[in-house]
Parts: structure tokens; C-alpha cells; sequence
């Protein structure tokens, strides 16, 4: 049986994300649509649900034997108290996974870092997985009040670069299935430039019309003059907007494009009822000591940095999330995996969503 064949509970779309949006934290990655888009690229989907809440279990095959990944999750019911719920629910996830053969239970659970969730994990015997997935740190940026309030919080130079990208001509449309060849080209030429990973264009493809289709994504474009300078890719689920997958030209960069789809991105969420933006990925420093940076011009070299420099500016709430732990259940093939498969990139951690 292949594991893109694997599913143990078939619920609807509408019937798993209501179930999920009714549990604590919800978050994209166990949306219905993510887990039938990492389908589409070859993984497996087992989604479970209890009394304790749930959580969309992602299969993938190693020599050595299955890996399950919970990315974002699980989600907890409110009606439990959380040690009680995350015990019952991770006690489930790790006998599927034992039912499953896998090697190893992975969580990136959607639980801010604190001593309290680690002591919790590692008494369910859980460890730190020697490699995060996710970027475990982001920026959640409110979009309550009015859009001067908005602008408000954000530090001047942001708002000084939104206003005069739109003051010097940069137009912000929105795209479709014809634009994605274009948004896939931008996606390498940025990631050659900033010295980052790119996907192949199926994957930006794909992500977008497992979601676009339900109205819960939109394809940005920054253009002046009929040149494309920036764009974004932005999801929405409940009350969270997600930007994903951004990119921008290495022409005309005193336009400031990139400010421009960014505050239409808001405005897209804003109508669609989104209380909170996020950001998504910024350096593991900032996340775990932001009082270090959030208010300081101090700043690292290389990797997220560069987007930390432009995602610091728009006046969100840094956050960190409890990282990625690992349940052994199967202690020689980990190991082997871990020694030798990890070079192989059988994960793909980057700085956008995986």
C-alpha cells in the first residue's frame, strides 16, 4: 500500500475544519486542504479526531521504514485541561503510528516554547528532533482596528516604503492559474540571490490551487510599468492569514514592491474576516531572545535575516513555538535514518512553509 493511499478517517473538507477551527490554536498546516495538497506531492494523510481533539497525520516513506509528521499539531480540545488533552491525543497519534510501522512520531506543535510543554513532551517520551521542519519562530501581526491603526504600529520606515511604493506607481493585482509560471521564475531568481532553497514550480502550483478553489488563498502581484517586481502567495484559515511564499525582482528595488503586496495582503485578509497575519518565518535568535532585537537596529548575518530586517517592520508580536520533538519508536532505524538519510532531505526545513 503506498503512502499517499493511507487515510483512516475520510472526513469531509467542511466536516475536518470545522472540527479543527473548534480546538485550540488551529492552524493551516492541519487544514483539510494542506494535508490533500502534501498528498499531491507523495505523502500520506491519516487524520485523527477524539474527544481530546485533532490532528492530521503526514506519512513518508525512508528505506528505513515510514516517518509520521504532525506539522503545527496536534490541535487540543478546550473542554480539557491542556496536559490531560495533549496526553490522550499524543498517546493516540503514537499507536496509529505504531499501527503504521513508522520509526518515529514527529510533533511541531502549535504550543509556545516554555518550560512547562517541554517537561510535558519529554514525560510522554518525546526528544528534541535533532532538525526542525517548520521555522519554529514568526511574526503575528494584529489586523483589529482601522487601517491608520494598523499603520500606526507599524515603524515609520514601513509605512514611509508602503506609501511611496504606492506613490510612485507600483500596482498590486490580483492573479490566477496563468500568473503561476511567473511567480515560480521570481521564486528562483530570489532564492538565487538571497542563497536560499526554491521549490519546483508544481510545488507553488500546487499549494495555490489546493486552496484558491475554496476562495482561501490569492496570488498578489506588484507590477510597475508592466514589470512584475514582487509577489506573494497569502492563505486563509479561520481568523489567521498566512503569507507563505513571497519573492521579489532584482529590478527596481527603490520601489519598494514588496511593501505594496504586503499591505494589500492585509487588506485581502482584513475582508475576509482575519484577525492576525502571519508572517512566518524569522532566525531562531530573534525568536528566543527578541528583547535582544525587536527594538534594536542589531541584527545577524545571513539565513532569515534578511527577511527579519523587512518582517520586523510591520509591528507584530514575535513568537516561538515549542520546536520539533521526536517519539522513537523504533530506536535502530532512527538512528540509521538519522545518521545517514537526513543528507538526503527526505524533510525539507526552508524558510517558507514544507
Amino acid at each position: 500500500m503506498s503512502d499517499a493511499a493511507v487515510e483512516l478517517q475520510s472526513p469531509s473538507a467542511e466536516q475536518w475544519n470545522s472540527a479543527l477551527q473548534r480546538c485550540h490554536a488551529p492552524s493551516i498546516l492541519q487544514s483539510f486542504q494542506w494535508g490533500e495538497f502534501k498528498r499531491s506531492t507523495g505523502w500520506g494523510v491519516i487524520r485523527h479526531q477524539s474527544a481530546a481533539g485533532v490532528a492530521q497525520v503526514l506519512l513518508r516513506h525512508t528505506p528505513l521504514g515510514r516517518l509520521a509528521y504532525v506539522p503545527r499539531g496536534p490541535a487540543l480540545s478546550p473542554e480539557l485541561p491542556f496536559a490531560v488533552a495533549a496526553g490522550q491525543l499524543i498517546g493516540e497519534l503514537a499507536q496509529l503510528a505504531r499501527e503504521c510501522g513508522c520509526i518515529a512520531l514527529k510533533l511541531e506543535p502549535p504550543w509556545p516554547a516554555s518550560r512547562e510543554v517541554q517537561a510535558l513532551l519529554q514525560r510522554l517520551g518525546f526528544r528534541p528532533a535533532f532538525q526542525a521542519v517548520q521555522v519554529p519562530s514568526t511574526v503575528l501581526v494584529d489586523l483589529r482596528g482601522e487601517e491608520e491603526a494598523l499603520l500606526a504600529r507599524m515603524k515609520p520606515k514601513t509605512r514611509y516604503n508602503i506609501r511611496l511604493s504606492l506613490r510612485k506607481g507600483v500596482t498590486v493585482r490580483t492573479g490566477g492559474d496563468a500568473d503561476l509560471p511567473a511567480f515560480a521564475a521570481l521564486m528562483q531568481q530570489t532564492a538565487r540571490r538571497d542563497g536560499f532553497p526554491s521549490r519546483d514550480p508544481a510545488y507553488y502550483e500546487g499549494a495555490y490551487r489546493a486552496f484558491a478553489a475554496d476562495g482561501m488563498a490569492a496570488l498578489l502581484l506588484g507590477e510597475h510599468e508592466g514589470a512584475l517586481l514582487a509577489a506573494i502567495m497569502v492563505f486563509a484559515f479561520g481568523d489567521t492569514a498566512y503569507y507563505l511564499y513571497g519573492a521579489s525582482s532584482d529590478e527596481k528595488r527603490n520601489l519598494m514592491a514588496s511593501y505594496a503586496v504586503q499591505w494589500r495582503a492585509m487588506a485581502w485578509a482584513r475582508e475576509r474576516g482575519c484577525e492576525t497575519y502571519d508572517l512566518w518565518g524569522i532566525p531562531e535568535e530573534v525568536g528566543a531572545h527578541p528583547e535582544l532585537y525587536v527594538d534594536t537596529d542589531r541584527l545577524g548575518e545571513g539565513g532569515l535575516w534578511g527577511v527579519w530586517r523587512f518582517k520586523r517592520g510591520f509591528g507584530g508580536k514575535v513568537v516561538r513555538y515549542a520546536g520539533a520533538w521526536d517519539l522513537v519508536q523504533r530506536p535502530l532505524p532512527y538512528a540509521l535514518y538519522r545518521t545517514f538519510f537526513w543528507g538526503r532531505r527526505l524533510w525539507k526545513p526552508a524558510r517558507s512553509a514544507g
